[in-house]
């Protein structure tokens, strides 16, 4: 078969078809890439192929022969094993961008590659890979250890320098996981030389029951695993990820961050780290890593020195076994980024005025209603936060326990040992509170015992999983609660979302024009279209890291229990009737208050589409 790169120098009358089926021969026989072969035959040079695929691909194109010396602190930037690997070569840094020299411009791996490690953006330039290959030996020094296709050869491993702003301030680990700055530049292909040559790791995937727990110890101990476990966890925290996903698929192994709700690839290691990896997370959790069969759950708790200052923070690790391997997902819990003042969340004057009416009262239940990661907690703990003096008893359930207010008595729950909400609950009755906060009602028994709680002079926050607010009353009464008691329990509910900040350096004004039809159509009154609307669009700057979004904020709907919604409740009244009386008495749907922060300027209506329905 034809590769396309050939198709296209013949179509452009650089070699003839001839040339071509000599060259595909050659390929066959001896491997390499084809625009090596096609140099190294004397059909085209090497430089008018370069030119040719700068075109192609629509990046500039780079003679390295012909390039000013390059600064050394320049080069001490990537790592010479990564060089080698990737095949790439930085030329000059401006600002925050790095350009970089390869022979495939196209390789996404290689850049995602050189972005996690560098810190930079990376802006591509085409180069031959003859030209690379004697650059990178140039400038990196020593005899090579990796051949290519064309015979030419890179470099041999030497200790490679590091460089750019990840290692900019001091970032250490103390006491279980220790980190210094060289780990942050730590290259995983020297990891990944020493798995090849370990037969340790080896082992056949698919023979669960015959675990060598030694083995599987010894790799999670070794320095490589260590350093790029610490070098995940820091930059998860240096990029404000809320979450860190680690993935084994059959033929691949990928890191992802979730940052500001979107999930980002930052990297994808050797496949032979998979094991050892695992373990090594499983060790600093406290979990049992002989066990591969079944989920397990932990926490690791780390003391950080960065930027001079110490700071702790909790990561709660999830283990799923999948079909090609263990999934981890480590929430991120950081303090310091626990925003506890109500009035900052995103609430709008009125409904934050409804809330704050009833978590005030002294009995009844309060409800955060919406799906995993859009804030109910931060919700909960900035009200309880507000309520927390020194006259008021406030006990709470957790699965887990986030963070730790001091005033507060916190109870982590233990499914093993029988301690569920429930059982925590019926404990809680008798240590004399005023206000109980449950993590989740997730069965009859819980909400039970909430409901009862709530109507005898106690106030019950609690979090239930349901798409808005008007369908947190069918909810309950599909959990067997009676409707007489939801219509004298539930004081206020609020169903949220979250949804990204533009960010405030460089938005701009979006001069694109929404046809009037489509703003109806997505929330917008009448009144606010005619009026003209200014949106904002997302840009990209150093503050955002060229993202065009920095932070989030929330969305609320606010639904408060009057006398007509309790009639409602008690006749039987559907989730749509509930909402259209709720809005007949002001409650700001979730999609208008996304409407709301577009007409402030605060996000864009890609955003609250995303995230909401009318």
């Amino acid at each position: 078969m034809v590769s396309k790169l050939g198709e296209m120098l013949v179509k452009a009358q650089l070699i003839t078809e001839a040339q071509l089926d000599e060259v595909m021969k050659i390929q066959r026989r001896e491997g390499g890439k084809l625009g090596s072969i096609v140099a190294r035959s004397g059909f085209c040079s090497d430089q008018d192929i370069v030119s040719f695929l700068g075109m192609q691909y629509g990046v500039p194109a780079a003679d390295l022969e012909q390039w000013p010396p390059i600064d050394s602190s320049v080069i001490a930037l990537i790592p010479r094993d990564l060089a080698q690997r990737h095949k790439v070569l930085p030329l000059q840094r401006t600002g925050n961008v790095l350009t970089l020299a390869m022979s495939d411009p196209t390789d996404i791996f290689a850049m995602d590659d050189v972005r996690f490690h560098t810190g930079y953006n990376v802006d591509p330039v085409v180069s031959s890979e003859m030209g690379l290959a004697r650059a990178v030996e140039k400038y990196y020094g020593g005899n090579s250890a990796v051949r290519l296709a064309d015979g030419t050869s890179g470099p041999r491993s030497q200790p490679g320098g590091g460089g750019g702003p990840m290692a900019a301030g001091t970032s250490s680990m103390e006491g279980a996981l220790p980190f210094n700055e060289e780990d942050e530049h730590f290259d995983l292909s020297e990891l990944e030389q020493e798995l090849d040559a370990d037969a340790e790791f080896d082992a056949a995937e698919d023979d669960e029951d015959s675990v060598n727990v030694g083995s599987l110890k010894r790799g999670s101990e070794d320095a490589p695993v260590v350093k790029l476990v610490n070098m995940v966890l820091i930059d998860a925290i240096k990029r404000g990820a809320s979450d860190i996903h680690i993935e084994p698929y059959e033929k691949n192994y990928r890191i992802r961050f979730r940052i500001d709700g979107i999930l980002l690839e930052v990297m994808r290691p050797n496949l032979k780290l998979k094991d050892p990896l695992t373990s090594r997370v499983k060790i600093l959790a406290k979990l049992n890593i002989a066990e591969r069969r079944l989920p397990q759950d932990g926490r690791i708790k780390l003391r950080v020195n960065m930027g001079g200052r110490q700071k702790v923070i909790d990561y709660r690790v999830s283990i799923l076994p999948t079909l090609f391997g263990e999934k981890i997902v480590l929430r991120l819990l950081d303090s310091d980024k626990l925003m506890l003042d109500l009035t900052k969340l995103g609430f709008e004057p009125e409904s934050l005025e409804r809330w704050d009416r009833q978590i005030s009262k002294p009995y009844g239940m309060v409800l955060v209603t919406g799906p995993t990661g859009s804030g109910k907690t931060n919700t909960l703990y900035s009200s309880i936060a507000k309520l927390n003096t020194v006259d008021t008893n406030i006990m709470t359930a957790e699965d887990p326990v986030e963070f730790n207010f001091p005033g507060i008595n916190q109870v982590q729950m233990k499914e093993q040992i029988g301690l569920n909400f429930a059982a925590a609950l019926r404990s809680f009755l008798r240590q004399d509170p005023n206000i109980i906060l449950v993590g989740e009602i997730r069965d009859f028994e819980t909400a039970e015992i909430a409901i009862k709680a709530s109507l005898t002079g106690h106030l019950v926050l609690s979090t239930l999983h349901t798409n808005d607010a008007p369908s947190t009353i069918n909810r309950l009464m599909n959990m067997g609660v009676e409707p007489f008691l939801v219509a004298t329990s539930v004081n206020i509910i609020c169903a949220q979302r979250l949804v990204r900040r533009l960010c405030t350096q460089c938005k701009a004004v979006d001069t694109h024009h929404q046809p009037e039809e489509a703003l109806y159509r997505v929330g917008f009154t009448p009144e606010e279209v005619a009026s003209g609307i200014t949106f904002y669009k997302p840009v990209g700057c150093d503050t955002c890291n060229k993202r065009g979004y920095k932070g989030r904020v929330g969305l609320y709907e606010v639904l408060e229990m009057s006398e007509t919604l309790k009639d409602m409740i008690l006749t039987g009244a559907s989730a749509i009737e509930i909402r259209e009386q709720g809005q007949k008495e002001g409650m700001i749907t979730l999609r208008r208050s996304g409407c709301r922060k577009v007409l402030d300027g605060v996000t864009t209506i890609e955003e609250i589409i995303r995230e909401t329905v009318l």
